[in-house]
Formats: C-alpha cells, structure tokens, sequence
C-alpha cells in the first residue's frame, strides 16, 4: 500500500499569508480614519457655533438675568443673587400658575391619551379611517389663538352655550367662574392637541403586519387583549416620544389660556386660569408698570430645571426592551 505525503509548504506559506491579507483591510481603515477624523469637525462646528449662538448663549444670559433686578434695556442692573428664586417661591401667584401648570401637564396627558388608544383601538378596523384621522387632526393645523377665542366666546355668561341652555330651559353655567375656568382651558386644550398624538400614534399602528391580529382572533383574545398584547408593544417606542413631546409642550401652555380668557371676559388672565408661561408674561409686561425681567427669567430657569427633570423621569418610566418582529 502507496504511502502519500504531505506538503505543508504551500499550506503554511498560505497560512502565514493569510493574516497579511487579512490586516490590508485593517491598514486601510487606519489610513482612512485620520481622514475621516479630518472631515469631522469642519461640517460639525457650523452648525456647533449657530447653536450655541442661538440657543446656549440665551440661555446663559437668562440665567444671569435671573440673579439680576432688571427693568428691560436702558436701566442699570441690580444684583440680587437667589433673591429672584427665594421670592418666587413667596408668590402666590407664581404658586398658583405652578400647580396649574403641573395638574395640566399631568391631568392633560392622561385626557390626551386616554382618548389617543381609545381611538386606536376603534379607528384600527373602522371604514374611512384616514378620513376620520384626517378630521380629528383638524384642530391641532388651527392656531391657539384661534381655538382659544372660540372656546371663550361659546363659554362666555352671554354665549352660544349659555344660550342654548336657555332654549332647553336649563340654567346657565359659570364657565368662566373661579371653579371653572382652567378646567374648560385644560378641555380646550385636549381638543385641539389629541388629532396630533392620534396621528402620530395610528402611523406606528398601521406598520403592524395584519396576520398578528388575525393569529390573535384566532386564539379568541378580544380587542382589548389584541392592543395590550400586540398594539401596544409594537407602538411603546412612538409613544415614549409622545410622552416626552406632551410634557414639554405642556409646561409651556400660553396662547390658549390668554385668548380663552381675554375672550370670554377682558383683562389679564384670572389667577385660577394662568399657567407658569401666562405668569412669566405678566412679570414682564407688569400691567403698563415696571418689567420684571429678573424674576421672569427666573420663572424660565425653573421651568428649564421642572422639564428636563420631567423628561428624565418619563423617558425613565416609559423605557422598556425594545419589541421586534422576528
């Protein structure tokens, strides 16, 4: 029996090559990384130095002005140092404005989205469901401004509402009363902002593969069951967004508040009605008197710090493991 050798010559002069031929790849991207590197910065510091010309430096100058007694342009400034934040904290009004702010954002948001699944789960398989998202996102394409005149001079002792109250021999409603008011602005303010979360919320929605719902109809779960198990999970991450986009949006309410109230009976927003946003406004025109630039931009400091602490905690609560069709 023929005895064979072998020749590992040419095998190991491949072996030994091999590493060689496989480090030219390597070698070549540690050429092309200083390259890279290179190119970073000059399309990078543009758009580095427009935003911190526009948006840090304000911000930094608001601060300043925060530990300032400050009239406006053309008056000395005083130094206060916490005073502004210390007296804040005094004011009634600031208080007040504060609590509104938060119940809005908190009792708002549940509204909203209380009402954005409830319309997931029924315009998911209505007929003409686009047309419907279409009319339900209405509102939010008109101005506050707009939707907050409206609202006040349909609410107003002498209005439509009232009115029709009276044809049907009910008694007119205080709409616009101290125990009223800023429920009505938080109403107006659902209905104008839930067409755009719904919007947001139906475009995850419709990516979902339809054969999920039908393996789920199979196995008999129910609608709800079909949105907690499948509609939810595959749309938690736009509504992590939605969550953060509410938030922040509501801390700043303004333009809804000052024409719902200025419509329905002129002059400053009443207290029970104001926002932080409202109060920050009123310090600086201060009713014809001296602006208050100081302790308006202390209001915005405390506003900046209540945000970014909302934000962490909801993007906190609404992290979860991110669900992927396999």
């Amino acid at each position: 029996m023929g005895t064979s050798t072998l020749t590992p010559g040419p095998v190991g002069e491949a072996e030994q090559s091999a590493p060689a031929s496989g480090s030219a790849p390597h070698e070549k991207g540690r050429r092309l990384r200083p390259a890279r590197e290179r190119a970073f910065w000059p399309f990078l510091l543009p758009a580095l130095l427009g935003y911190s010309l526009l948006f840090v430096l304000p911000a930094l100058y608001g601060f300043w002005v925060s530990l300032n007694k400050w009239a406006g342009p053309g008056s000395a400034m005083e130094w206060r140092g916490l005073s502004n934040y210390t007296a804040l904290l005094d004011n009634d009004a600031f208080r007040t404005s504060f609590v509104n702010t938060f119940v809005l954002a908190l009792g708002g948001g549940v509204a909203v989205f209380g009402f954005t699944f409830l319309s997931m789960v029924v315009l998911r398989q209505a007929k003409g469901r686009g047309f419907i998202r279409s009319v339900v996102f209405l509102p939010m394409i008109i101005s506050m401004i707009a939707v907050g005149a409206a609202i006040g001079f349909l609410l107003n002792p002498e209005g439509v509402v009232n009115t029709v109250f009276g044809w049907v021999g009910l008694d007119p409603q205080p709409w616009l009363g101290p125990d009223m008011v800023f429920r009505c602005v938080i109403g107006g303010l659902v209905w104008s902002s839930t067409g755009f979360y719904v919007a947001l919320m139906m475009s995850a929605a419709d990516s979902i593969p339809p054969y999920l719902y039908e393996d789920a109809k199979l196995v008999g779960a129910t609608k709800w069951e079909q949105f907690r198990y499948i509609t939810l999970p595959l749309t938690w991450d736009v509504f992590a967004v939605c969550a953060v986009l509410w938030v922040v949006n509501s801390l700043k309410v303004f333009e809804i508040v000052i024409a719902f109230t200025t419509a329905g009976t002129p002059g400053s927003p009443p207290l029970q009605a104001r926002t932080v946003a409202v109060q920050q406004f009123l310090s600086v025109t201060n009713n014809g008197g001296a602006p208050e630039l100081g302790s308006a931009a202390a209001m915005g400091v405390f506003v900046l710090i209540v945000t970014t602490v909302l934000v962490w905690l909801t993007r906190r609560i609404t992290r979860r493991e991110r669900v992927e069709l396999s």
